[in-house]
Parts: C-alpha cells; sequence; structure tokens
C-alpha cells in the first residue's frame, strides 16, 4: 500500500533508496538514469540482452535483464527498490504488432505494477504519451490539458498510442486500490544520449546527411530530453498519486522544425509538399513497405500524416503550476541532439560547418 501521496520533501538523494529505471537503454531513459546518477541517486536499469542497450555503456549502474511480460522478473526487478520509473515501452508502426503492443505495453506495465505493490515500494512513476490525451475530435488542435476530455477511442489513433491509453487504465487501476503512481506524459522527445535513435531522431540524422527528400505541412508538441527528464523527476517529488501531467517544451509546425534543423544543421531544408499530395503517397508506400519489407520501421505512414495534420496542441499549465515545471527551448534541445550525433558519427560531420562547433549549452550533461 501507497506510504504518501505528498512526496514534496524528497528533493534529496539522501531520502531515496535503490531507484529502478525501466527502458533505460532508450532514449528518455538513457536521459533518465544519467540525471539520477548526476543527483547522487542508487540506480538499478532493466534491460533487455538482445536490444540496443549502448545508452547504458559505461554508466555506474545495476543491469538487470528481465522481460516486462514476465511477472517472476519483474518482482526480482523491483526488489530492494524504493522508487520506480517506468519508461519502457514498445513503440511500433509495423503491421501485425498489435498483439506485441499491448502484452508489452499494457500487461508490462500491469505486471510492475503489481511487483511494485508486492514489494511495497513507495511510488511509481509511468511514463504516458500524448497521444493517449483526449481531445475534441472536430477540433484537434485546441490545447488539451491532463483533467479535460478523455481519451475518445473511435478516431483514428496510432495502435501505439492505443495501448498507451490501456497503460493509464492500469496506472488509475493501481492507484484506486491504494498504490502510489503518478504518470508523466510526454511529447515527441529530441535531444542527446538518443542511441537506437527515436523516430524524430532519425529524421534529424536524415535532415543532416541530405536523404529527407520532403516534407508536409503540420504541427505537433515536442519535448526537450532535459525537459522531460525534469518533469519525470518533479513527478516523483511532488505529484499527486492517480494524476497525470503533461510535459511540452514548444509546440513548432513542420516548417519551424525545418528551420531550426536548417540552423543547427547548415543544410537546406528539403522540398515542402501539400498534404493531398504526400497521403496518397504514404498509402502506397506503407502497402510496398509491408509487402516487401515488413520488418523494416514505417515512418511515413497515412496515420502519421493524420498525426501531423492535427496540429494538436498541449496545455501543460499542471505541471506549471502544481510541480514547477519550467520548459527550455526546442532549439537547444536540437542542437544538443545534434552535436550528439555527429560524436556519435551517426551523422557525417563533414556535411556541415556547424558540426566542428562544441555546443556548451544547457543540455550537454544530458
Amino acid at each position: 500500500m501507497a506510504k504518501t501521496n505528498d512526496k514534496s520533501g524528497d528533493n534529496g538523494a539522501g531520502r531515496w533508496g535503490r531507484v529502478l529505471v525501466t527502458g533505460g537503454g532508450g532514449h528518455l531513459g538513457a536521459n533518465l538514469v544519467r540525471r539520477l546518477l548526476d543527483d547522487g541517486h542508487e540506480v538499478r536499469a532493466l534491460y533487455q540482452p538482445a536490444h540496443d542497450n549502448r545508452g547504458l555503456d559505461g554508466l555506474d549502474v545495476e543491469l538487470v535483464p528481465g522481460d516486462l511480460r514476465d511477472l517472476e522478473a519483474m518482482k526480482k526487478a523491483v526488489d530492494g527498490c524504493s522508487h520506480v520509473f517506468h519508461a519502457a515501452a514498445k513503440v511500433s508502426t509495423l503491421h501485425g504488432e498489435e498483439q506485441e503492443l499491448f502484452e508489452i505495453n499494457v500487461v508490462g506495465t500491469r505486471n510492475l505494477l503489481r511487483a511494485a505493490k508486492e514489494a511495497d515500494v513507495e511510488r511509481v512513476v509511468v511514463t504516458g504519451s500524448f497521444s493517449a490525451v483526449g481531445f475534441e475530435p472536430d477540433n484537434p488542435s485546441k490545447a488539451t490539458s491532463e483533467d479535460g476530455l478523455p481519451f475518445y477511442p473511435f478516431t483514428k489513433h496510432m495502435p501505439y498510442g492505443l495501448t498507451k491509453h490501456l497503460v493509464e487504465h492500469e496506472c488509475w487501476w493501481a492507484a484506486a486500490s491504494g498504490q502510489d503512481v503518478v504518470v508523466a506524459t510526454s511529447c515527441a522527445i529530441i535531444g542527446p544520449n538518443d542511441f537506437i535513435p527515436s523516430r524524430l531522431g532519425r529524421t534529424l540524422c536524415d535532415f543532416a546527411n541530405g536523404k529527407l527528400r520532403a516534407f508536409i505541412p503540420g504541427g505537433f508538441e515536442f519535448v526537450a530530453s532535459r525537459d522531460i527528464v525534469e518533469g519525470h523527476i518533479l513527478a516523483m517529488q511532488k505529484g499527486r498519486s492517480g494524476h497525470k501531467y503533461i510535459f511540452a517544451s514548444e509546440y513548432l509546425e513542420v516548417d519551424q522544425l525545418m528551420d531550426l534543423f536548417e540552423e543547427v544543421t547548415g543544410r537546406r531544408r528539403p522540398v515542402r509538399l501539400p498534404p493531398n499530395v504526400m497521403l496518397p503517397i504514404a498509402y502506397v508506400s506503407t502497402l510496398f513497405k509491408r509487402t516487401f519489407f515488413p520488418k523494416s520501421p514505417h515512418r511515413f505512414t497515412p496515420l502519421a500524416v493524420h498525426v501531423l495534420q492535427s496540429r494538436r496542441h498541449a496545455d501543460t499549465s499542471k505541471a506549471k503550476r502544481e510541480l514547477g515545471f519550467q520548459p527550455t527551448p526546442m532549439r537547444d534541445a536540437i542542437r544538443a541532439a545534434f552535436e550528439f550525433f555527429v560524436e556519435q558519427k551517426m551523422i557525417d560531420g563533414r556535411t556541415s560547418a556547424r558540426s566542428t562547433r562544441p555546443y556548451h549549452g544547457a543540455e550537454a550533461r544530458l
């Protein structure tokens, strides 16, 4: 049973015991683990040996292998931990992976929460997705908050978004039974330590390497890796159990994102095509990849076009008011991501005159 619903006094590392981070090798997890280590916490990271775990290489963390679908493995992972950050999730646009998405994201969260409750973990912070936040179907661009409209399942959603909605149900069920659970809702993340990389990170790499041939207008909420990490820490320290908080740095039109990419990389933007041209291409491209490259990641899908055209805005006032969340400029996050990708040789440094200039901004430590 939860010990308290107010963690506002837990601001020092001395007040926490061992901290478990699931998905420590992912983009969010790699940055979160580094922040926890910087703050002096003892960190245990759950990982899957078969996955890309370079985000954990060389860090002073206890590595524990395990699959979220294995309840007994989750019990071992949380044993001896006082706090848990559940950042692991499967993100996929591949056709036919809906069942695996459900098993890893929904059943996996259920297993972790059950194990944490049995181990008397003080608090679990679960990473949520902005795709699981409700909005007005007839006015999707209207800013939406955590406590606004409920998720509406009868509009177009990616399978990943549907599972993250169900993840929230697992959290609210656990909270209603007395467990201390907070949801930290993330938007599209960009920043350093993106080893795999993420879809947005891959887009930046493709832009810088001259492989992004075209883009469509639209818009979305983005969050700097520094900010979403800070949001998770604040949720653990100050959040109210049974509540979720949205963390976003800045809403950007795709044109604005391309402007920032151009500024940071020194490359010219690709051609801008209207949605009525790109949507049929997206259908053909998706069908082609499903048929001939079924295991290849699908970034350019009809649903992706739909999401960008929805131009969804986030209302982060609750996180600012209750937690003291203060977002930072996306320009800094993009620059930090670019410098990281150059360092990792994922971007050809010779393609940009800016690539040899070191970045010492706010995100350098992440």
